[in-house]
């Protein structure tokens, strides 16, 4: 589905054109200088929280990683037109997530919500990794069944199902039973 964009590059981009050096950025997002130079050569995909420390640190909100517009009008995205993809993967030694998001509303700028298409594999054998950052999350469950842990608890969620949860509370979204799921989710970060 569409192009995926270089998420990477576009951070790097923004840093420059801030004048906000490698080193500032790492310490500003809490990250380690490792994971902004691999993330910025492409060499990593972020995760959706690293990711959100980077917007912040950077001062942007996470939509920017994803468009190049100014419409401050509404957004229409139609069954036709395929919207351009962006994978999020969170590796650890002992772990693998992998989600591929297709941003819906990446040409509406100004916006304070995230809607994502989002393709999800199923957790690794090995397990997942849980994250959080600040914000609100609300998925509705397309296809397949979806296990989403929150902090101590696990909600599974078949199609036509949906959950909506604060995100600093620890969380993993994966497809169940070794599948492959898809969701409508719609990410909010306060800016």
């Amino acid at each position: 589905m569409g192009n995926v964009i270089s998420v990477g590059s576009k951070i790097k981009s923004i840093r420059e054109s801030k004048q906000i050096s490698a080193e500032q950025l790492a310490e500003r997002s809490g990250l380690s200088l490792e994971q902004i130079e691999r993330i910025e050569g492409n060499i990593n995909l972020p995760s959706l929280a690293p990711l959100l420390k980077i917007a912040r640190a950077l001062g942007v909100r996470l939509g920017t990683f994803l468009d190049d517009n100014d419409n401050l009008g509404p957004v229409v995205c139609r069954k036709n037109e395929q919207p351009q993809s962006i994978s999020f993967s969170s590796e650890t030694g002992n772990s693998h997530n992998y989600l591929n998001f297709f941003a819906l509303a990446q040409s509406k700028a100004g916006r304070h919500m995230e809607p994502f298409l989002i393709d999800i594999d199923s957790a690794s054998k090995d397990g997942y990794q849980l994250s959080s950052h600040e914000g609100e999350e609300f998925m509705f469950v397309l296809e397949g069944i979806v296990e989403v842990t929150y902090g101590n608890e696990k909600y599974v969620l078949n199609p036509g199902e949906s959950i909506y949860y604060d995100s600093i509370v620890e969380h993993n979204v994966h497809a169940a039973n070794e599948s492959k799921a898809k969701i409508v989710a719609v990410v909010y970060t306060p800016f």
